[in-house]
């Protein structure tokens, strides 16, 4: 089996090659911006440096792609945040470009990352399916970006009946090799990530409405390789248990929560990000507050997938992670 790998150097792309070696009879190719050094979990891959937001990029994707059985496509980009024309460039334009590719190579397989981002407003104490409005929230580039992929999705599997689809609607994808990338992401080059992984507080301000998933990648990588395996299409949520609460989240930097006013949060997340004090938009809160809380007895059910690690496990790898007590192979994007 040939299996073919876009954004395969990042946080869930590495986690789906640890995943894949664990294969005999299996082939992979391996699409980045940069080639990551032949070691670990990128040794033995046979790569390609293309980026997808490239003007050419499906020109360059397609020979790349013939004769793959599978092409999985992760590639992402949550920086430069104020340049929402960059983050299209990649985010929207390189779905499509490798969608195209896809068509044009006669991929049998396509599985896509998607997002819990990619839903609409919905409930928290009720949990929802994959059939829940994919409108994504207007105040959210991340979130609109994954709604309109969701829409050429949709197109794609109209046009290409042929072609079995997958989705992939992830929570947020924590793993201790990737904590220097996302506290990169989310709390900016000046803030000292060591210190965020040995923070511990006794209080933490949190909105009451503030309610999310996460799972480990190595989890999510794994439902890619059944899905993959079986040849199942369709949309798939992936979340681990417990849902994230605010006594979750502070607990796992040893503090308890004290409810705080989302309006006011949001005041200050906007203030800090407009003044480049910090690299995250207020839409990151609207997806925290907003989003559903996803069931994923589809996944379960049709995949056999049960998720590992639980929200508690990957909450406490991410504080060692960046701690430094996991030490890992890093490509370019996890350095």
């Amino acid at each position: 089996m040939k299996i073919a790998v876009i954004g395969a150097s990042g946080n869930l792309g590495t986690a789906l090659l640890r995943r894949l070696a664990k294969e005999d009879g299996v082939e992979v190719v391996g699409v980045s911006r940069r080639a990551p050094r032949p070691e670990g979990p990128y040794a033995g891959v046979a790569w390609h440096e293309i980026d997808v937001a490239d003007a050419d990029s499906r020109e360059r994707l397609a020979p790349v792609l013939a004769g793959v059985d599978a092409v999985v496509h992760l590639a992402w980009a949550l920086q430069p945040n104020h340049d929402e024309h960059a983050l299209w460039t990649t985010n929207v334009h390189g779905t499509a470009a490798l969608l195209d590719a896809a068509a044009d190579a006669g991929v049998p397989h396509v599985l896509v990352a998607s997002s819990v981002g990619a839903y609409s407003p919905g409930p928290k104490s009720r949990r929802v399916d994959e059939s829940w409005p994919t409108g994504g929230l207007p105040a959210s580039h991340y979130s609109r970006h994954k709604a309109i992929n969701e829409r050429r999705l949709d197109d794609f599997e109209r046009r290409h009946l042929g072609t079995v689809l997958t989705r992939m609607r992830p929570g947020l994808v924590f793993q201790a090799g990737a904590a220097f990338e996302i506290a990169r992401l989310f709390a900016g080059p000046l803030v000292p990530k060591r210190l965020l992984g040995r923070l511990r507080v006794p209080i933490v301000p949190l909105p009451t409405t503030l309610i999310s998933q996460v799972v480990h990648a190595d989890d999510v990588a794994e439902a890619f390789w059944l899905a993959i395996r079986g040849r199942k299409g369709g949309a798939f949520n992936l979340a681990t248990e417990p849902v994230v609460t605010p006594e979750v989240l502070a607990g796992a930097v040893g503090g308890r929560p004290v409810p705080f006013r989302r309006a006011v949060l949001r005041a200050i997340m906007w203030a800090t990000w407009k003044a480049r004090v910090q690299p995250s938009d207020p839409g990151w809160l609207d997806i925290a507050t907003s989003v559903p809380v996803m069931s994923t007895e589809r996944a379960r059910a049709e995949l056999g997938w049960v998720p590992t690690v639980s929200a508690e496990s990957a909450l406490a790898e991410l504080l060692e992670g960046l701690a430094g007590a996991h030490t890992v192979p890093a490509s370019p994007p996890l350095h």
